[in-house]
């Protein structure tokens, strides 16, 4: 079985307020949280589905409840805008990774298990792992911020194929506004630290972009691995 939920989203505009930009994607993901289960539980002449279907929601995400605790809140509202209200209609269940990257994948796979209609991800890590635990479940990504193209997630951005779909907000643009904004806060800005975490494949594309636009803008970076918080005693 291949689920195909269409088109992925993509903004590569520049970046207004991050509140507002949070609601565009999470109620865009709402909106696909909602027709995902509303093919999920049309009926068929073979199969009918009882009209009163209670919907089962993953949630999966690298950080923990309280980091998430804003994103998750609007995702919530958006889905109540849409008629789907937790505790009547819909159940969601929440998996954190505690930002222990390595917990992902048995964390996707404890989705799979319980059933779920299916799983909504917060990043390109939390992706990847719903991806590899199940090839049936639809997945639908919140606000990825690399191409999921290059990091493998999907073929296509017009025809993702297989059973991931979403938001994603990556290009060159959204680093040059970034950079411009930083450059006029701190107009003798010459050079630029910059934390990444190796472990997540979608921040190869972001370090390619970042030092491309930085060294344009005369501004020389220096790039800092950092996988968790204790690395930061070292930085």
């Amino acid at each position: 079985m291949r689920t195909t939920l269409g088109r992925i989203h993509s903004d590569r505009r520049p970046p207004g307020s991050r509140r507002a930009q949070t609601l565009l994607w999470f109620r865009t993901v709402g909106c696909l949280v909602t027709l995902a289960c509303s093919l999920l539980a049309a009926p068929r002449a073979s199969d009918a589905q009882p009209a009163a279907k209670v919907h089962r929601i993953g949630l999966l995400s690298a950080g923990g409840p309280l980091a998430a605790r804003a994103n998750v809140e609007v995702f919530q509202q958006g889905l109540r805008d849409l008629d789907y209200v937790e505790g009547q209609n819909m159940v969601i269940e929440y998996r954190y990774a505690e930002d222990k990257v390595e917990r992902l994948p048995d964390l996707a796979a404890e989705l799979v298990r319980l059933h779920v209609d299916l799983i909504v991800t917060s990043g390109t890590p939390e992706t990847r792992a719903a991806k590899q635990a199940t090839r049936t479940i639809p997945i639908i990504m919140a606000g990825v911020g690399s191409n999921p193209v290059e990091t493998g997630l999907v073929t296509n951005l017009a025809r993702p194929e297989e059973n991931v779909t979403g938001v994603v907000a990556f290009g060159v643009e959204l680093w040059e506004k970034r950079l411009a904004l930083l450059r006029e806060a701190v107009p003798r800005l010459s050079r630029l630290a910059v934390l990444f975490n190796p472990g997540n494949p979608g921040t190869v594309q972001g370090v390619r972009e970042i030092k491309a636009v930085a060294l344009a803008m005369g501004v020389t970076p220096q790039f800092l691995e950092v996988r968790d918080a204790r690395a930061f005693e070292y930085v």
